[in-house]
């Protein structure tokens, strides 16, 4: 148990000096927010990344290969064409446009391609981003102490408030470049323990047509790509909603964070091989290590959840504590954990740029100093981290069944479905207006909450609601509206001056 120890307070100590030597060079706002724009390719892509996968990859997609077997390699197809499609189609174009404006978050983006005139997207987009983030990182919360139980045998609530705490302490010290410094080092650690862990598993088994038999005589459905059953309707949404997972890296402003605060366009050029790369090994190697889990713990007619935790989330803490010695053990802590951090550290400096750089800045007829504001920033951070730890406990305490899969995944889709739709618009099509904008952002942001509480209820098609999970119906809604609203009533003034930044900057 001590080695265990050790290597979790050597990983966490690293972390909060990363934060502090940031915090050294957090001047204001744009300090705190971008990090003036600084970010090497390198520590961009495996930010950004590192911020979307989270602890939904460690404990939720692990648990997802142990539930469903093969078929979970949809999430890994979807996952990196989405990434694909963020880094190579969508980057640069945001890059540029963001540059143009001046733009330090993706509210002020969206407030200057449409030439705002009053503060209706501004408030929305601030709101709407506070909302979902505060559910996510509550997600994250959750998964910290659920890390802590398994992995040290740690009361659950202890848990989440010490890792938690960590994390609130060097995001609000170093704000916005302390995130991106940790978040390329935990992305690293996340990348070798995930590789590493189903590669010892495999080879101490030896053979992989053993491995198949023995999962089909398990269950015959968890070596079909479709599921048990076959290709029917249930297991073709159920695949369908996997992929669509994907759909969140398509401008969810935690990721696209990352490309607004590179250094240039030449960068994204160099980060987008690595971004994708780091999404499909990690990612195939999380469902690797559940479906190898399941191999190895459970017997025909055993039930998983029953073996493996609510959810199989447990999977990995228990496939690592039969392959590796304790101190190893330690590292893989420190891998759940590090998974954790980037994504709360990344949300929270976001939402606490959206409270006063998005409302506070803009409303207040104070004049904002660079120093006020950087305070103002760390103090908002400190509040969102505790609202998100009030919700993250009654949320325990309410649903005692919840899984982190799901749970992290109804934030992730939230602020998805709230803001990519209208990210793909405002980027590729001159004739999206600023209603069509609201009206996306709105319907993305209802469609998430009926979808999730009214839609998965109803009877019939409850079930397949369930399977397709709040994304893709969530998503299709608001890109719709977005485009029927814009139609409806047009903008021509906003349409030419578009068509004329797109060809001055050679964005289209």
């Amino acid at each position: 148990m001590l080695e265990k120890y050790a290597v979790l307070v050597a990983e966490l100590g690293l972390l909060c000096l990363l934060g502090f030597i940031a915090a050294r060079r957090v001047k204001g706002m744009k300090d705190f927010v971008t990090g003036n724009k600084s970010l090497s390719f390198w520590v961009a892509a495996f930010s950004a990344q590192a911020t979307g996968e989270s602890a939904w990859l460690l404990l939720g997609v692990t648990g997802m290969g142990a539930m469903v077997g093969f078929s979970a390699y949809w999430i890994v197809f979807g996952e990196v064409l989405g990434v694909f499609v963020a880094w190579f189609l969508m980057g640069k174009r945001f890059k540029r446009l963001t540059d143009r404006y001046a733009s330090l978050t993706m509210t002020d983006f969206l407030v200057s391609r449409f030439g705002s005139s009053s503060s209706t997207l501004r408030i929305l987009s601030a709101v709407s981003l506070i909302v979902f983030v505060l559910i996510y990182i509550s997600a994250q919360i959750d998964a910290t102490g659920s890390a802590f139980e398994a992995f040290l045998g740690w009361p659950y609530l202890r848990g989440a408030l010490i890792g938690f705490g960590i994390v609130v302490l060097y995001c609000v010290a170093g704000g916005f470049l302390a995130a991106a410094w940790t978040d390329m080092f935990q992305g690293a650690v996340m990348l070798g323990c995930l590789v590493v862990l189903p590669v010892v598993a495999f080879i101490a088994i030896g053979d992989f047509s053993v491995i198949v038999s023995g999962l089909a005589a398990i269950d015959p459905g968890l070596v079909s790509p479709w599921g048990s059953g076959g290709a029917t309707l249930y297991n073709l949404a159920a695949v369908f909603g996997m992929m669509l997972i994907g759909l969140g890296f398509l401008g969810s402003p935690q990721v696209f964070a990352r490309l607004l605060s590179i250094k240039s366009e030449a960068e994204i050029d160099r980060g987008k091989w690595v971004a994708v790369g780091f999404t499909l090994l990690v990612d195939a190697a999380a469902v690797s290590v559940g479906v190898l889990g399941r191999y190895v713990f459970t017997t025909q007619g055993a039930d998983p959840e029953a073996v493996l935790g609510n959810g199989a989330q447990n999977v990995m803490s228990q496939l690592v504590h039969v392959s590796f010695p304790p101190w190893i053990v330690g590292l893989y802590v420190a891998a759940v954990l590090s998974a954790i951090m980037s994504t709360v550290s990344s949300l929270l400096v976001m939402a606490a740029s959206a409270v006063t750089h998005d409302l506070y800045a803009q409303f207040s007829s104070r004049q904002l100093s660079d120093r006020f504001a950087a305070v103002l920033c760390r103090y908002a951070t400190l509040g969102i981290a505790l609202g998100a730890m009030a919700l993250s406990i009654t949320v325990a305490m309410l649903s005692p069944e919840r899984t982190i899969f799901w749970f992290a995944i109804f934030g992730w889709s939230g602020i998805a479905a709230t803001f990519c739709p209208m990210v793909i618009l405002a980027l590729f099509w001159s004739g999206f207006t600023e209603r069509g904008a609201i009206a996306a952002m709105l319907g993305g942001f209802s469609m998430t909450m009926l979808s999730k509480f009214v839609l998965q209820d109803l009877p019939g098609v409850g079930p397949l609601f369930q399977v397709l999970e709040t994304m893709p119906p969530s998503f299709l809604f608001a890109l719709l509206l977005g485009y029927i609203v814009s139609l409806a009533a047009p903008d021509e003034r906003l349409k030419q001056r578009f068509l004329s930044e797109c060809q001055s900057e050679s964005v289209a």
